[in-house]
């Protein structure tokens, strides 16, 4: 598994700033999730959308539908969101999709924000 840098993290940042000075808060959460790809795109990094994680159960991978919004790099999940409030349960969303997905770092971006970078939180586990 390829490991996160900073400078990744920041471009990613950024180019969700773009996506967010472009279309502004009050969006559905998969328009954003398109528009970043297209940004990511645009900036040659590397990622997937909607990358299916199993859980592991008792030596049994099981398909439960569990997504993750965004793969960077093989490295960082991004966890999209457009909500009023970030609440503990999102935390615990990208908690438990980290660990099931083996990756150290993570981002949720709430796009719901007047200025993008207070819907920004970076996770590590």
């Amino acid at each position: 598994m390829n490991e996160c840098t900073d400078q990744l993290t920041e471009k990613v940042i950024g180019c969700a700033i773009e996506v967010h000075r472009a279309l502004g808060p009050g969006l559905l959460e998969s328009t954003y999730e398109q528009c970043l790809a297209h940004e990511l795109s645009l900036q040659t990094i590397p990622f997937k959308i909607q990358v299916p994680v199993p859980v592991q159960y008792k030596n049994i991978r099981l398909d439960c539908g569990y997504r993750l919004d965004i793969l960077v790099d093989g490295c960082l999940v991004l966890e999209l969101k457009s909500v009023e409030k970030l609440l503990m349960v999102h935390e615990a969303q990208i908690l438990t999709y980290l660990k099931l997905a083996n990756i150290s770092t993570g981002l949720i971006i709430n796009f719901n924000n007047s200025s993008l970078i207070t819907g920004v939180k970076r996770y590590k586990r």
